[in-house]
């Protein structure tokens, strides 16, 4: 047995697999989408635990939850940067979740360009939707009952 066979085994193509993935693009795209990931995952843990804390812990807990204390929520712009924030990282750190998923499984271009296109789009219209919600919510709107909630003013 020579040197050679011992130092360099042979490479058979057959046994391993070929990475298929496009090398020739040099962004740094999924290494700031792989920090993302990271960083908003914390913050979500903060905002998601602090959302849970106010709605179920403070006050009369789940019992108090109903339109009136979603209102006087929103009527404080802290609580809606706050659920702004938690609705727009978890959204956007979802779908980086989906995007990989769809990177690493689907194997034809057009199925991950069509199925990314869905997912894009349909986070946009989430992200839109909320948001509105959130800035548009109207707690005290006209014509409503009489025993309006103490955040409400009447005119």
């Amino acid at each position: 047995m020579s040197a050679d066979s011992i130092a360099a085994p042979r490479s058979n193509s057959a046994q391993s697999p070929k990475y298929k993935r496009n090398k020739a693009s040099h962004s740094s795209f999924e290494m700031i989408a792989w920090l993302f990931m990271r960083l908003s995952g914390v913050v979500l843990i903060v905002l998601i635990f602090g959302h849970l804390f106010v709605n179920l812990m403070v006050g009369e807990g789940i019992h108090a939850i109903d339109f009136g204390f979603v209102a006087g929520k929103w009527s404080d712009p802290f609580w809606q940067i706050w659920d702004l924030a938690m609705l727009w990282l978890a959204m956007l750190h979802g779908s980086n979740g989906v995007r990989t998923i769809i990177n690493d499984y689907a194997d034809r271009d057009g199925t991950r360009m069509t199925l990314k296109a869905v997912l894009y789009v349909a986070s946009a219209v989430i992200i839109v939707l909320g948001t509105l919600v959130i800035f548009t919510f109207d707690p005290c709107p006209a014509g409503a009952v009489i025993d309006l909630p103490s955040f409400c003013t009447v005119p």
